[in-house]
């Protein structure tokens, strides 16, 4: 089997699935308890909290467990919007946002919220100019992923995150769930931020929201005690436990997991470049994501043919509905690239060799389905 669909999920680490059954083994009691087996469970929570934020250099009392980075986004984009709409109803976001950001903006929009999406340039990069003649004083939240989730145009955060700095009652949130554990992120300016485990090589189903401590926030989920306030719901001990191992072991040799995935990634580009195909990744793009698009060939017909080889990629994101893709048309402006892409995701456990087997059936794939009209 040749996996590349890393940026939809990636398999789960044997360390983490350890490390999940042992805690499903021996601790069992329910952390709300307050006999010696939940204590137990709520030591062991605290201690995996403690973990997860020093890695992310956030405190512990700023992370909220959800079931994963769609209820994450909900939770801080609905969140806030229901908090604090006495002080505008005012949302800004950008065309290349994942469905669970979308989603949420339209329903608040059907609430009487009123959503703008900021420019982009011709890289896909939020044009910073546009987005502070966009901020006004009803502005109450900016939601920009960190990296999208289909072409892997990373934004300056930093920067997109001072200019909203500028306008105190306007939170920055970010959902970070294609970023986490490929890169280095600086929280330090990020009001909240969304991801889930199931990127980085942990259990699917678990996920964090960040949300900074001086930050109130409407509850998604209502009723039952939790580690939070702002997440009701009995702890899942095994399942926060294994975020914990999966983000230590993301982290760990980080710099040499980057340069593998960046070199396969360029071994990538040079082998395909000269394909009759379209690269729609850019030089802003992360090298975990290699976005193309096919040349009268439906992306759904490769990808099924390419499983015949054991072979696996994406058309649009898992959780992407709509016959174009709308993350490829906002950075081409073409919608016949947008109707005919297809994603490669790797990681720092692809090799050369899987890619020279994947290209040598690509190409012999584009052939053979362009000369069938498929």
């Amino acid at each position: 089997m040749i996996y590349l669909d890393y940026s939809a999920t990636t398999p789960v680490d044997s360390e983490v699935i350890d490390t999940y059954s042992k805690v499903c083994k021996d601790f069992i009691g329910n952390p709300n308890s307050l006999h010696k087996l939940g204590v137990e469970s709520k030591n062991l929570i605290d201690a995996s909290t403690k973990q997860i934020a020093n890695i992310l250099g956030v405190k512990p009392e700023e992370i909220i467990y959800t079931s994963g980075a769609s209820e994450a986004n909900n939770t801080a984009i609905k969140g806030i919007a229901l908090k604090y709409q006495n002080r505008g109803k005012h949302i800004i976001t950008t065309e290349l946002e994942h469905s669970s950001v979308i989603a949420p903006m339209s329903y608040l929009s059907n609430l009487g919220f009123t959503v703008d999406f900021v420019k982009l340039d011709e890289n896909g990069l939020v044009d910073l100019d546009d987005l502070e003649k966009l901020l006004n004083d009803d502005t109450i939240l900016v939601s920009i992923a960190s990296v999208n989730s289909e072409v892997g145009v990373f934004q300056d955060i930093n920067k997109i995150a001072s200019i909203v700095k500028k306008y105190p009652k306007c939170y920055f949130h970010s959902d970070v769930t294609q970023s986490i554990g490929k890169q280095r992120i600086d929280f330090t300016n990020i009001d909240l931020a969304s991801f889930s485990a199931q990127k980085f090589f942990g259990m699917k189903g678990v996920g964090c929201l960040i949300k900074k401590e001086s930050i109130v926030i409407e509850p998604l989920i209502h009723g039952g005690k939790s580690t939070t306030i702002y997440r009701s719901g009995t702890p899942a001990t095994p399942l926060i436990a294994s975020v914990a191992k999966a983000l230590r072991l993301a982290y760990d040799n980080f710099d040499e997991k980057v340069k593998k995935v960046t070199e396969v990634h360029d071994y990538l580009i040079e082998k395909i470049k000269d394909l009759d195909i379209y690269i729609n990744s850019n030089f802003y793009c992360l090298p975990n994501m290699v976005n193309v698009s096919l040349k009268n060939i439906k992306p759904e017909t490769m990808q099924h043919a390419l499983e015949e080889y054991d072979i696996y990629i994406s058309t649009q994101t898992a959780c992407s509905t709509g016959e174009y893709s709308k993350a490829v048309y906002a950075v081409t402006r073409d919608k016949e690239k947008s109707r005919h892409s297809i994603r490669i995701s790797l990681s720092y456990k692809t090799t050369k060799k899987e890619i020279d087997e994947f290209v040598n059936v690509f190409s012999k794939l584009l052939n053979d389905l362009n000369i069938r009209g498929e």
